[in-house]
């Protein structure tokens, strides 16, 4: 039995919370069940309040996996579907945020919520659809504007070998110059739409590649790896996946300012969601940082095209990153929150 005894007036607090909210001591034994755990987990709370965690939960290895990577490596893990399985009890499928406690100290807070597929379903084909929609209005856009970018560039040039004085040529420069600026956003805009060239992929290959070139261009950076290493090889592109990668590391990296952690992860999905059809297992793949997270007004847009939560941005490296997993018949996915930002990507595993 847990060596500290049962307190749940000291988290009383997460007694209205509607998700679950679970607390585990020093010695991984259950401290405290708020009511909305006793619901999810079909339980009374008397039978799980000082009981051992990893004993009541010995059929659910992914969140006993993840328990014991928050406690070692103290810091927030994500699981966003995992089959929780209370000993005597029909497993559920749940997501879990597993974070460290700064009081009482060596404590963890589990947060459970029910996933409903049917609505990730509908989320999901919703937000490819009005992507989709975004990117083929910016495709037809980019194609009308490169004609005339291209006039313009040319005038400025002839013009330039006709000014009298040297000073004047500064302006054609700055002509010249912008439009090539445009001239590469829109080369951005149409690139990933190439069809892909599929082959085998070992997807830790694809990541080593990503992570050295990140770590080139911002040595300040830490990135660690947490990778499942008994994962098969997929048939995909595997220069789109890089680029699709690497797009969102850089992103991490950018809205931390090169200072952080970047963590990439591998793991099997299992009952994964691929292109609207129920998958028994996939592959996810998480890119996590512990950067400021992304503004809360524009979550729900970070892959529409041309959207940014940092000034300068083109916004165009998620949007361009979906497409590139889309076409591998894949999805992505986020979570974010300030100090914890979880991009997944979701791909199918061969059967």
């Amino acid at each position: 039995m847990s060596t500290m005894p049962p307190s749940p007036r000291e988290f009383s607090g997460l007694d209205c919370l509607s998700t679950g909210a679970m607390v585990l001591d020093v010695t991984d034994h259950i401290r405290y069940v708020n009511p909305a755990t006793e619901t999810l987990l079909g339980i009374s709370g008397v039978l799980l309040i000082g009981s051992a965690f990893r004993q009541m939960f010995e059929l659910s290895p992914e969140l006993l996996a993840a328990t014991q990577t928050a406690r070692t490596q103290q810091e927030t893990v994500i699981e966003y579907e995992i089959d929780v399985a209370v000993s005597g009890h029909p497993p559920i499928r749940l997501g879990c945020s597993i974070s460290p406690l700064e009081q009482p100290v060596d404590t963890l807070l589990i947060e459970m919520r029910a996933v409903d597929p049917h609505l990730r379903i509908t989320r999901l084909e919703q937000a490819r659809m009005q992507q989709e929609a975004n990117r083929e209005l910016l495709r037809n856009l980019a194609h009308e504007i490169k004609n005339p970018l291209g006039g313009i560039r040319g005038a400025a040039q002839l013009l330039e070998h006709e000014l009298p004085r040297e000073s004047l040529r500064e302006y054609t420069q700055v002509i010249i110059k912008e439009s090539d600026r445009l001239q590469s956003l829109l080369e951005r805009l149409l690139t990933p739409h190439r069809t892909p060239h599929f082959g085998a992929v070992n997807i830790h290959e694809v990541l080593e590649r990503v992570r050295s070139l990140v770590l080139a261009e911002t040595p300040t950076m830490t990135v660690r790896r947490d990778y499942d290493i008994s994962l098969p090889e997929i048939r995909a592109d595997v220069e789109q996946l890089i680029q699709a990668t690497l797009n969102i590391a850089r992103n991490a990296i950018q809205a931390m300012h090169g200072q952080g952690t970047v963590i990439f992860k591998t793991r099997v999905a299992r009952q994964s969601t691929l292109e609207s059809r129920r998958n028994q297992l996939g592959m996810r793949i998480d890119i996590i940082d512990d950067g400021p997270g992304i503004p809360e007004d524009i979550r729900g847009q970070i892959f529409y095209p041309l959207v940014s939560g940092r000034e300068g941005g083109s916004g165009l490296g998620l949007a361009v990153s979906q497409t590139l997993v889309a076409q591998n018949h894949g999805t992505i996915d986020c979570e974010s929150r300030p100090g914890c930002t979880v991009f997944s990507i979701f791909l199918p595993l061969p059967t």
